[in-house]
This record gives C-alpha cells, structure tokens and sequence, in this order.
C-alpha cells in the first residue's frame, strides 16, 4: 500500500507528498477555474498519469523479454467539459522505438491499453491512443 498526504497551502494550491520517497509535488488550479495555473492541476496529474502507467507497465513487462523501451516518450492531452466539470478525454501519443519487432507490437499495444490507471479511468472517459514506432 502507498501512503501520500496532501497539504492545502492557499490561494487554490496543494503540497502533495510521497510518503515514502518524501517526495513533494505542488499543483495548482488551472487559469480556466479561478487559479494561476503555475503547476500541475489535479486532472493534469491525473491524464499525465495515463502516459507514465503504461510506460512503466511497459518497462515491468517487456524487459524480461529483451524488448527495451528506452527513449520511448509519451504526449498527452486533456480535454475538459463544463457541466459537470471534469475530464471527458485523454489524447495519448505515444512514441515507441521502431527497433520494436513488428510480431511484439501488439504486446505493447494491449499493455498500453490495459495498464493500471487506464482500468481506473471511468469508462465515460474517451480515451484516444495513438502509437508511433519511430
């Protein structure tokens, strides 16, 4: 189990904090709901974490296959809706070297769509995935 504490400081921002690690992040409300949009927001985190979960899942399960990820980079894009507010969709380009072989490229496919944030994500949430070999 991961521990996290998250500290409101003010003015629409948190402290958040990695128990374990003491790592800190700050976000703060976006310019479009009343912040100054100088860190991360929340739903920011969150869609950012769709990219970085399904190329950590990736590296856990393509690496004891000899099938290796490095500089492979992910883009990610979060569309927001207004009533309710909330993320309505994640546009994720991913980037994948084309030393990949052709016959494993569904294998990093279906790891990409079945990593541990995307089973997360509410089902009303589009998700629009787009891989690159290059």
């Amino acid at each position: 189990m991961s521990e996290m504490e998250v500290n409101y400081l003010g003015h629409k921002r948190c402290e958040l904090t990695h128990k374990s690690s003491g790592t800190k992040i700050i976000t703060d409300a976006p310019t479009d709901n009343f912040g100054k949009g100088e860190s991360f927001s929340p739903t920011d985190l969150m869609s950012a974490s769709l990219g970085a979960c399904m190329l950590t899942i990736m590296g856990i399960q393509l690496e004891p296959l000899n099938i290796l990820i490095q500089g492979s980079s992910c883009k990610i894009k979060k569309q927001m809706s207004t009533n309710p507010r909330r993320v309505n969709q994640i546009d994720v380009y991913l980037k994948m070297s084309s030393l990949i072989k052709l016959e494993d490229r569904p294998k990093v496919e279906e790891i990409a769509r079945t990593c541990p944030v995307q089973m997360s994500i509410n089902p009303e949430i589009k998700i629009n995935l787009q891989i690159e070999y290059i």
